[in-house]
């Protein structure tokens, strides 16, 4: 089995709900081995500002998939879910990444990892934080460095 970081994120039509079932949809994947779930973290828009607020967690699964096969399943979901991409940092039912798999380094156009900007995101970093604080994000440190680095400006924690 490989481990696998997934950020999930929502703004559009009941993020909660939305971030809830992917998480669920993930889960039940066939070879998903196990799921760790972060708790919900509402989040300021980065980037394209003028948006909602959006819902975010972070899971860590074990799995039997590729990188290549879970990315293309993490796909299928966000189309089931009505996953648009109009512009970069576009509002959006879901959006789901694969922050890390396995420590793999990649940089093949459709799937580069670790993640090219976690380690720059807060909204990333302190979920993984929360259940997974020892984490190795590549040469940049453990999600819990990350996090503490990053601060939570602009994170909530919610219930």
């Amino acid at each position: 089995m490989n481990t696998a970081v997934i950020a999930f994120g929502s703004n559009l039509e009941n993020p909660i709900a939305q971030v809830q079932n992917a998480l669920a949809a993930v889960a039940a994947l066939p070879q998903i081995g196990s799921l760790k779930t972060s708790s919900l973290y509402r989040t300021t828009p980065i980037g394209y500002a003028d948006q909602p607020d959006f819902i975010n967690a972070v899971a860590l699964v074990e799995t039997s998939y590729s990188a290549m096969e879970l990315l293309q399943q993490l796909q299928q979901i966000e189309q089931q879910f009505g996953r648009q991409r109009s512009f970069r940092n576009a509002p959006r039912t879901l959006d789901l990444d694969i922050i890390d798999y396995t420590q793999t380094i990649s940089n093949a156009p459709e799937l580069q990892l670790p993640h090219p900007r976690a380690h720059e995101r807060g909204f990333v970093m302190l979920p993984l934080a929360e259940i997974a604080p020892d984490y190795p994000i590549a040469h940049f440190g453990t999600a819990q460095q990350l996090a503490t680095k990053l601060g939570s400006a602009g994170i909530e924690k919610i219930a």
